[in-house]
């Protein structure tokens, strides 16, 4: 008896590693904007830097091309774009603490606008051309 349950044991666990190995991952480009309060704009930017470079060191984001923009919005506030993919897309989700407190700081140096919270992500889908 002890016998069986030791092999089922071994082949379930096999099971579930086969299974977990065959998951692949789902991109998730997203198109962000941060609209920075007044006089936070040079930290945010070097925030947002930041939160490039760690979450590439922890291969979160797909190497895709990172495209970041700055504007003026008619209020002559300033807001920044982003355009990034996610590695997968449960990543946002679950997101390692390092990840978040950056997020915590950035959250501190944006303001809502317009009906907009201050932090706006849309999922959107990259056409190649």
């Amino acid at each position: 008896m002890i016998k069986h349950a030791s092999l089922l044991i071994v082949a379930l666990a096999l099971s579930a590693t086969a299974v977990a190995q065959q998951k692949k991952d789902v991109p998730e480009t997203v198109h962000a904007i941060y609209h920075a309060k007044a006089g936070s704009e040079a930290a945010f930017e070097r925030t947002l830097a930041r939160h490039w470079a760690v979450a590439r060191r922890l291969d979160l984001l797909n190497p895709t091309p990172h495209i970041v923009v700055r504007g003026v919005e008619d209020d002559d506030k300033t807001f920044f774009a982003e355009i990034l993919e996610w590695r997968d897309e449960n990543i946002p989700d679950h997101a390692p603490p390092e990840i978040q407190e950056i997020w915590k700081e950035m959250r501190t140096l944006v303001e809502p606008r317009k009906g907009r919270p201050g932090i706006d992500f849309v999922q959107v889908a990259l056409i190649k051309q």
